[in-house]
């Protein structure tokens, strides 16, 4: 099954709803990044969200996830926008606690305690950034806690990942659930009742069931239309040409340290682990350029 998202609307309960599969894409990141157990369940939790966040951005629009919290992952930073593309990374990809329930302890990974930090880059000259605490550490929760907390927006949110004892991930994805202004109550509640009802989300996808039929079970009962179905895709942005503003960011006096102590450089892209190397005179040559602009400027 490829990853795609699907995005459909209730005119009649005011609800916009998505759901995806990210099997694939999660997949690709945890091998990567030589992901553990528990953190390959943290971060395609994080991903999946961050793919269903963005599909209700417009075109040309992303956004970035960052938790950060009191457990040994340190951190989690993802990166959507409204095409489907879309990375990530953690702190510490080398974490696996015990199951808690019987499920992956993702929670125990990620803390209770911290923040999650949601920009927005909207195409204005201006970032937009919502900051809530993590209640959770769940991901799904910690989601739909910031659409209250921050947009006023009750959002319903699940998101799940499941790894066989081989550690192949054979299912990823997840739906989210929005009720906008003017809602009508009694629909809400039979929205509420179908969502009980369901089994977790990746029963739902190891059964042979696609976002199309779930979301039919969200809105049974309720009549709604589908605005779109995309792909998704992991797809990292970097280039040389970035690598290389970075080290310009770093400075005359940090690169000419650089070039006399190490004589080069290795940068690793944190997203995709894709390695960029300069030698002693592409740093030079850096080097110069910079000390041009500062000299004309």
């Amino acid at each position: 099954m490829k990853n795609y998202i699907v995005r459909v609307i209730s005119e009649q309960a005011n609800v916009i709803g998505l759901a995806c599969v990210t099997t694939g894409l999660v997949n690709e990141s945890c091998q990567l990044h030589g992901a553990y157990p528990t953190a390959c369940a943290a971060l395609g939790r994080a991903l999946t969200g961050g793919a269903l966040m963005a599909s209700l951005l417009k075109m040309g629009q992303r956004l970035a996830l960052k938790f950060e919290g009191n457990g040994p992952l340190k951190k989690i930073i993802v990166e959507a926008d409204y095409e489907g593309n879309i990375r990530g990374f953690m702190g510490v990809p080398e974490v696996d606690l015990p199951p808690r329930n019987g499920k992956f302890d993702v929670s125990g990974a990620v803390g209770k305690e911290g923040v999650l930090t949601v920009i927005k880059d909207t195409g204005r000259k201006e970032l937009y950034n919502g900051v809530v605490k993590i209640r959770t550490g769940e991901i799904a929760e910690d989601i739909a806690y910031y659409f209250a907390e921050s947009e006023q927006i009750p959002t319903a949110v699940a998101l799940g990942v499941y790894m066989e004892p081989s550690l192949e991930i054979t299912a990823a994805g997840g739906f989210l659930v929005q009720s906008l202004p003017p809602s009508d109550e009694n629909m809400i509640d039979r929205l509420i009742e179908n969502i009980r009802k369901l089994p977790s989300y990746t029963q739902m996808i190891r059964s042979g069931q696609a976002p199309e039929s779930i979301l039919e079970a969200i809105f049974s009962g309720i009549p709604y239309v589908t605005l779109e179905r995309h792909e998704l895709f992991y797809r990292c942005t970097c280039s040389r040409e970035r690598i290389e503003k970075i080290l310009v960011s770093l400075g005359r006096e940090e690169l000419a340290d650089m070039i006399e102590k190490q004589g080069r450089a290795d940068v690793t892209c944190e997203f995709c682990r894709k390695r960029y190397s300069f030698n002693g005179d592409e740093l030079g040559k850096i080097l110069a350029d910079l000390q041009g602009i500062k000299k004309t400027a």
